[in-house]
């Protein structure tokens, strides 16, 4: 498999971030060799890193769909199509971004990639700032994705340090109970109660109540279930 890829000709607005290799990757998906260089250069040119690709079979082949950017794709190609392609991301839950461009588009294709979670659909020719504004819209879009992701997973990682009477405690916190309803309920003293609320609070790492209640929230349902007795 040949992979074509372009590397900006200078420092763009990303190269700090290319240094801790994080660039964002704009990934070209396209059976027609001269749109793909010509979208590799300007892509280069607004200072982000093109990588190009001939088919979505190449692509998959590919270890780049985990990296931070976004995806252009046009929908008819030889073997999967874009939307075949749109179709496989969302089963495998890889929430990455995608711009359609295309010469072939119609009304009900452009309804079935948005209502998929397509960030645009636009028709060859485009006007170079009309896609980069697309790119920079997925982009932003992919990186709050990563962000949230990082934030519920940072929380995944201190609920799973409580001991089982912590998360029993936290689950009572969770449905509103009073320190004495808590230690009740558990079979301990209130005195009990604090030092297991004071110390779900640290591992949680919140200061306050309405913080422990937000990072409830990002649980996973799973997570939140009623400890086994």
């Amino acid at each position: 498999m040949r992979v074509e890829q372009s590397l900006p000709r200078g420092p763009g607005p990303a190269s700090s971030a290319l240094d801790r290799g994080q660039r964002p990757l704009v990934t070209i998906v396209d059976d027609d060799a001269s749109l793909r260089e010509a979208l590799a250069d300007l892509i280069a040119s607004a200072g982000l890193q093109p990588a190009c690709f001939a088919s979505t079979r190449e692509l998959l082949e590919a270890d780049v769909l985990d990296r931070p950017g976004c995806l252009i794709v046009d929908v008819r190609m030889p073997g999967a199509s874009g939307l075949d392609l749109q179709r496989h991301l969302a089963q495998t839950g890889n929430p990455k971004p995608i711009i359609f461009l295309t010469g072939y588009g119609d009304i009900p294709m452009t309804v079935q990639a948005m209502k998929a979670g397509a960030v645009d659909f636009l028709t060859k020719p485009v006007r170079d700032q009309t896609l980069l504004d697309a790119v920079v819209a997925a982009i932003t879009l992919d990186t709050a994705r990563r962000e949230e992701a990082a934030v519920v997973n940072r929380t995944i990682d201190r609920f799973r340090k409580l001991t089982p009477r912590e998360r029993e405690v936290l689950y009572q916190i969770a449905r509103g109970r009073i320190n004495k309803q808590i230690a009740f309920d558990l079979g301990i003293s209130e005195v009990t109660v604090k030092l297991h609320r004071s110390s779900v609070m640290r591992k949680m790492e919140v200061t306050s109540i309405v913080g422990l209640f937000r990072a409830w929230d990002l649980l996973p349902p799973g997570l939140r279930d009623l400890p086994a007795a």
